[in-house]
């Protein structure tokens, strides 16, 4: 058996042809969608994320501000330009740009951008409406990848899941949103005793770890769907997933490639955030 590539690319495409036409209503309406980045310093792969988000936006017809401000900014001064977009109302959504330096608090500006333009889904009220399973802002990646398994036509609802990270960013949230589908959810981490005997009962297994090919063929139940989240640079300068991907490809039915599996959709998810929020001023 060779695993079903799950296409991010191909869906990302498609739910991105959607919004550009749901933009074009908006603007009928007098309303431009518009998203605000931040970007503090010059890290090569922020910089990257941020030029691919720009890219993306701009091709739907977003409004796409970028302030980027040297490493020293201040977080005072940072938390005062999100307040200039909170009162901005020609911005929907606002984003800043993670990691942040060691000497801002990156709690401290996820809670002063308004959670009515917190379009990362990242704010402590968005987070909580997520866990109650209301109408809100959902992270990108999280909701990318659950866009990606209803593309396989698979009914989540009673499926075993195992999700390998608890980052805020992925781990914890994507878990949530599969609970809230109705799947058994089982988180794994680095003081997990014992790692494969838990992955190897997922029916949906998601790799989120930082690790590259860390997760191998034997780990992995046959018949499972893995979604990869990982993009890890190898000396050779290739880029790989925290799966194994051509050994574990033997193995399962459904399978994320990197790049070009959960990468695509959270931008897509991005855009889908900020065309929602103005949708909402209206």
């Amino acid at each position: 058996m060779t695993a079903t590539i799950i296409d991010g690319k191909e869906t990302a495409k498609e739910k991105r042809g959607q919004l550009a036409k749901e933009v074009e209503e908006l603007k009928k309406q007098g309303v431009t969608p518009g998203l605000a980045v931040i970007l503090i310093g010059d890290d090569p792969a922020s910089l990257s994320y941020v030029r691919g988000k720009k890219k993306a936006a701009e091709a739907m017809g977003i409004r796409f501000q970028l302030d980027h401000f040297d490493a020293s900014f201040s977080e005072q001064e940072l938390l005062e330009v999100i307040d200039q977009y909170n009162n901005n109302d020609d911005f929907h959504g606002i984003l800043v740009q993670l990691p942040l330096p060691d000497h801002i608090s990156e709690q401290a500006v996820i809670e002063r951008i308004s959670p009515d333009k917190d379009v990362d889904g990242f704010h402590p009220l968005n987070v909580g409406k997520m866990l109650l399973g209301e109408d809100t802002f959902l992270p990108c990646t999280p909701a990318g990848i659950v866009e990606l398994l209803r593309k396989t036509g698979i009914d989540l609802s009673g499926k075993e899941v195992v999700v390998v990270g608890r980052s805020n960013i992925v781990g914890k949230p994507v878990g949530q949103l599969l609970l809230n589908e109705n799947a058994t959810v089982t988180y794994c981490h680095s003081r997990t005793a014992d790692l494969t005997a838990h992955t190897k009962k997922a029916d949906i297994l998601i790799v989120a770890v930082g690790k590259a090919n860390f997760i191998k063929a034997d780990q992995i139940k046959d018949g499972a769907v893995v979604i990869d989240v990982g993009v890890n640079r190898l000396e050779t300068g290739k880029l790989a997933g925290d799966v194994a991907f051509d050994e574990a490809k033997e193995k399962a039915s459904y399978i994320t490639p990197v790049p070009g599996g959960v990468g695509p959709m959270t931008i897509t998810m991005l855009a889908h955030n900020t065309v929602k929020s103005a949708k909402r001023s209206i």
